[in-house]
């Protein structure tokens, strides 16, 4: 039912398109203000808010990466890291949100959304393994519900990462590192007939620092064919991602690290791991006539995940241990059509947008097993669930005068998912709506300065489960539902200026509230019940080229995330602090780009000590890690150097709080349970151009 919907919204739009309209206006061009995002690109449309902007591809490659997701750092006030096997998907945290795997915050790559709701391990989670991030193009990203063209899970901001369609060069890369860290790298866009063949393949291998050696293996291809013909523009996209089988090492409880049981990069039960696998087909296709632009984008996408976890060990069984697996497998389709248009009203420059977006869920098996040794001790869920989606929204940008422009927009939310459980008072149908208005006013430019204004309401949906549960699989008991929409409400002030020459700045302020934190607990099966939030901070970020070879850039984020009524922490204490929301975030980066082929990155990243716990007795000490790359090109040749945590920070890349139990140990302990940052290490690579 979905597909046909998708199918009739594409044609509707695409008709429009094509349909000539009676007697339209004469266009007229809004007048052009330049604007520079984070790393001094040019924002492809006028922003509306201070906290958006895009980082420009060119300016990624030549930054330390230790992993895929960390390009998402390039994010302003984004943290991300690691708390178990490479093979996972990260963990985020922006605005004061610990977002997991991505419950608050929308990723997506062309278009193309990444979150999965009603997953088994986390709602909204969000693998970005599948990347090469020698394709990048650049990152577009918005912070705060003010966008009316994003929706589910987008209560923190949204990114797109876009891309490229060609290379100027096909090129063949051999990078090798420290910990057994082995990549290779194919690709090259040739003509083929009228269009352009976009072609790469990766293979990359690591073992890590842990004791435990990961044998992670992946495998990325992509194919992607561009064709252009007058004012249309198709691309058509297919992609794979293979991580056959890994070994992780899970968070370790401190105390048997200060004891001697387990080593710093040790494992508390060593066949902790699993194995995931993305396909994906999508086709994307733009029309551009006049002051027009309608584009239509259709795609579908199979990924598995099966993890074997554990994070309490003897806790609940003495005798065999704690380790679940959780398997999910889905195959996703969907439509994003929208229209772009420009017009005058009453003699004011105008610009209107419009656009539908429909999604379809298909997840045939959402497990959670009880294991050990990977091998099958029991099955505590076994859910099946349908889940379909819908969104609508429209927005209206007027130039009132040369210093004010506007921007309203409203966005409408459906969503209904159906759960056949094998418990079966667990099964039934769950349906809501939600609607979302944005505002925006601009003033400015004065002096190459605007200052800006924004109110909106955006959402996240819940695991559709934790809408139909009534009994806990585990013990039968009674449980509490959650809803399935969860409302966020939020507010901006900023100023974005580029008074001085070569130097853009931004300063943001802004408040956001959630009318709730109830989730629905994939590794337990059951529902946790956390309270209203509030978050409010402030933003800064700069980027300055002193010389047309160099490029800084700076930000620091500052939070104060609180619940608003009292919350029963792990440590059985009240208190209104949200465990794991960083208060401080601070990154500084510096890009080295010569025509004399000299390239190179170096890459600050600090964040502040933060509460474990509601009542704050327990903190995660503040971080900073620095990593480093320097390179050349010598005609079709190039080569360089990585070194990752440069000073050899003896970090974490995160911490917990909560109950665990040793083997040896007679009863639960509440300790912290950390996973360690990777240490100084080098990588070297080759690359051909050809």
């Amino acid at each position: 039912m979905a597909a046909w919907l998708a199918a009739g919204a594409a044609l509707a739009v695409a008709r429009g398109a094509l349909a000539e309209p009676a007697a339209p206006p004469a266009p007229v061009e809004l007048p052009e203000v330049v604007v520079r995002g984070r790393l001094d690109q040019p924002v492809e449309t006028v922003p509306v808010t201070a906290s958006e902007g895009t980082v420009d591809g060119q300016d990624l490659q030549d930054l330390p990466l230790l992993r895929r997701g960390e390009l998402l750092e390039a994010v302003p006030g984004m943290v991300v890291t690691q708390h178990s096997g490479d093979g996972k998907a990260n963990q985020y945290f922006l605005r004061g949100f610990n977002l997991d795997h991505g419950t608050d915050f929308a990723f997506s790559v062309d278009g193309v959304p990444v979150n999965l709701p009603s997953h088994a391990h986390g709602q909204g989670y969000s693998d970005l393994n599948f990347l090469i991030p020698e394709l990048v193009a650049g990152i577009d990203f918005k912070k705060g519900p003010f966008y009316p063209e994003v929706g589910d899970f987008s209560g923190a901001g949204a990114a797109d990462i876009r891309l490229v369609d060609r290379l100027p060069e096909a090129i063949a890369t051999v990078q090798a590192g420290r910990f057994g860290y082995a990549r290779a790298l194919v690709a090259g866009s040739p003509q083929v007939g009228p269009g352009r063949l976009l072609a790469a393949f990766t293979y990359d291998h690591t073992d890590g620092p842990w004791l435990l050696a990961e044998h992670a293996s992946r495998m990325n291809g992509l194919l992607r064919y561009r064709w252009e013909r007058g004012p249309d523009a198709l691309t058509a996209t297919a992609s794979l991602s293979v991580a056959p089988d890994w070994r992780a090492t899970d968070q370790i409880p401190l105390r048997a690290v200060a004891d001697g049981t387990v080593p710093r990069f040790g494992a508390v039960d060593p066949t902790d791991g699993g194995s995931t696998a993305r396909a994906g087909l999508s086709a994307d296709w733009t029309r551009r006539a006049g002051a027009a632009t309608t584009r239509v984008l259709v795609y579908g996408f199979a990924q598995r995940l099966n993890l074997f976890s554990d994070f309490t060990y003897f806790l609940d069984d003495p005798v065999n241990g704690d380790q679940f697996q959780q398997v999910d497998r889905r195959l996703v389709a969907g439509v994003h059509a929208s229209r772009r248009w420009s017009s005058t009203w009453w003699g004011h420059a105008v610009e209107n947008v419009a656009g539908v977006q429909l999604r379809n869920d298909d997840i045939p098996t959402s497990a959670l097993n009880h294991t050990v040794g990977r091998r099958l001790l029991a099955r505590q869920i076994d859910d099946r669930i349908d889940e379909a989606s819908g969104g609508v929204y429209a927005s209206n940008q007027v130039r009132w005068t040369s210093w004010l422009r506007s921007q309203v927009g409203l966005r409408g939310d459906v969503v209904a998912a159906r759960v056949t459980s094998d418990t079966a008072a667990n099964s039934g149908r769950a349906s809501g709506g939600i609607l979302s208005p944005k505002l925006g006013l601009v003033f400015g430019p004065w002096r190459r300065t605007q200052l800006y204004a924004n109110a909106g309401a955006g959402f996240h949906s819940n695991d559709a489960r934790g809408a139909t549960i009534s009994v806990d699989p585990a013990t039968g008991l009674p449980e509490q539902r959650v809803p399935l929409l969860v409302r966020t409400k939020g507010a901006e002030a900023g100023i974005r200026t580029e008074a001085l020459p070569g130097l853009t700045t931004t300063l943001a302020l802004w408040i956001q509230d959630s009318d709730s934190e109830l989730t629905f607990e994939g590794d337990t099966g059951d529902t946790s019940a956390n309270g209203p939030t509030r978050k409010l901070g402030v933003e800064w970020t700069a980027s300055y080229r002193p010389a047309p070879w160099l490029l800084l850039n700076a930000d620091a984020a500052l939070t104060r995330a609180r619940y608003r009524t009292d919350q029963i922490g792990a440590d059985g204490q009240p208190g209104r602090f949200i465990a794991n929301a960083i208060p401080v975030v601070v990154t500084a980066a510096a890009v080295i780009e010569t025509e004399r082929g000299i390239f190179g990155g170096a890459r600050l990243r600090y964040f502040g000590s933060q509460p474990l716990v509601e009542d704050d007795a327990v903190r995660q000490p503040a971080a900073a890690i620095v990593s480093l790359l320097a390179g050349a090109r010598f005609g079709r040749w190039e080569t360089s150097l990585e070194i990752l945590n440069l000073f050899d920070a003896q970090t974490d890349d995160i911490a917990y709080f909560y109950a665990s139990r040793l083997r040896d140990e007679s009863a639960a302990v509440e300790d912290v349970h950390v996973h360690p940052a990777e240490p100084i290490q080098a990588r070297a690579s080759l690359t051909a151009h050809f």
